[in-house]
């Protein structure tokens, strides 16, 4: 396997294992939600709606809640949650090795065949911070389409209008449940414009925008998309 590239990857990768098997999941459990919020105060895009998407794409049960996981990949519409970035990376890799390119990481679940080209390597599509700035360039393209978050979200999943509402709404029970940021930032939800230019790259274009996107670990997802 590739070494890997960033410091930011192995930091967060050491802070995640370096504990109990309990506190360690505790741990990554809660690095795609640092993400989103760091993410958030960069780009403008509304916290819970990273919060929520980050539920719907990769969240599981854990302590009573439903958790993100940022060592998460689907193949061919089958999501496996795995304990390490390690595991995560080598089952990514021999997938790429068997010519199937077509899988989603990551705690925002990127599509490698569609966007994997916009990263400098696999394990940079990991890292939490990396995979939430991508998704949150994405969804800023997707608002600027459709004006309404929700509905970014649903494109976020799929170009299908029917698997778009079943996402959706799957995506709105998770945002209405967040017990995160207050009424004055749930109020952004409605209309408010994310920040142009906050990030570098903000004007990416997305190559996957004109075609139906499978690949979340949303449990409604049909191998048929």
């Amino acid at each position: 396997m590739a070494a890997v590239p960033r410091l930011s990857f192995a930091l967060i990768a050491a802070l995640a294992l370096a504990a109990t098997p309990i506190a360690a999941a505790t741990r990554a459990s809660g690095l795609c939600d640092a993400a989103a919020s760091r993410v958030s105060a960069e780009t403008g895009v509304p916290e819970p709606v990273l919060l929520a998407l980050t539920r719907t794409e990769t969240g599981r049960p854990q302590d009573g809640a439903l958790a993100p996981w940022p060592w998460t990949v689907n193949l061919e519409g089958a999501g496996r949650w795995f304990d390490t970035p390690d595991e995560a990376l080598e089952f990514a890799y021999e997938a790429l090795r068997t010519g199937r390119r077509s899988f989603d990481v990551g705690c925002f679940q990127i599509n490698f065949r569609w966007h994997g080209a916009e990263f400098p390597s696999l394990e940079v599509m990991f890292d939490p911070l990396a995979n939430a700035r991508y998704a949150a360039r994405f969804l800023t393209d997707l608002y600027d389409e459709f004006g309404d978050w929700s509905r970014a979200a649903g494109a976020f999943h799929s170009r299908n209008d029917e698997f778009a509402e079943r996402y959706r709404d799957r995506y709105e029970r998770i945002l209405a449940g967040l017990d995160g940021p207050s009424a004055p930032a749930r109020d952004w939800l409605g209309g408010a414009r994310p920040l142009v230019g906050a990030t570098p790259g903000q004007n990416l274009i997305i190559a996957a925008l004109s075609r139906p996107s499978a690949g979340s670990l949303f449990p409604l997802l049909v191998a048929m998309e």
